[in-house]
């Protein structure tokens, strides 16, 4: 018996195969892409916006939070847009404070413009000094913050509470 191979069998074949690896290289990106939890209503976006302007001392329209998972938890990022300066000295005040704050387990700030039920911040507020840390450093234009954990559950809660920010602060604040 003799293999007889066919042309249109091969192009099917070849159609099939590349769709495959489409398909396969469409999924990887995907997973390797920021997560962009769905936005909070616009009233609710509205009350973070006006409960947030008496927690942080800076301007929202002239700057950007910026919230990216890392392995370890996250990183979140204040920056001044469009290079206002004035702004920068507010951003490092707030964000150093909070730093103290969040590494003595006092979410009061967060509480107050998001609620106390923000995903994620019940298991960050009862972490042990050991299960989290929070790290402040000045940027040229800002501050940042890093989560940091060796915990999957806490890695998780960070996560959690990425979103939960991402989620509220709407248009005012990206995934990274």
């Amino acid at each position: 018996m003799t293999d007889v191979q066919h042309p249109q069998c091969n192009h099917q074949l070849a159609t099939a195969l590349a769709c495959l690896a489409f398909l396969s290289a469409a999924a990887t990106v995907a997973a390797a892409a920021p997560e962009t939890p769905a936005p909070a209503s616009a009233q609710r976006q509205q009350e973070v916006r006006e409960k947030g302007a008496a927690v942080m001392p800076f301007s929202l329209d002239r700057t950007l939070h910026t919230f990216a998972k890392t392995d370890t938890g996250g990183v979140q990022r204040v920056r001044a847009s469009n290079a206002a300066t004035d702004q920068v000295a507010m951003i490092r005040s707030h964000l150093h404070s909070i730093a103290q704050s969040f590494s003595a387990r006092d979410f009061g700030a967060p509480a107050h413009i998001h609620g106390a039920d923000m995903p994620g911040m019940a298991e960050m507020k009862a972490a042990k000094p050991d299960e989290l840390t929070v790290g402040y450093r000045e940027l040229d234009d800002g501050a940042e913050l890093d989560y940091v954990s060796h915990s999957p559950d806490m890695i998780a809660a960070i996560h959690r509470w990425f979103d939960a920010q991402l989620a509220d602060h709407g248009q005012d604040a990206v995934a990274q």
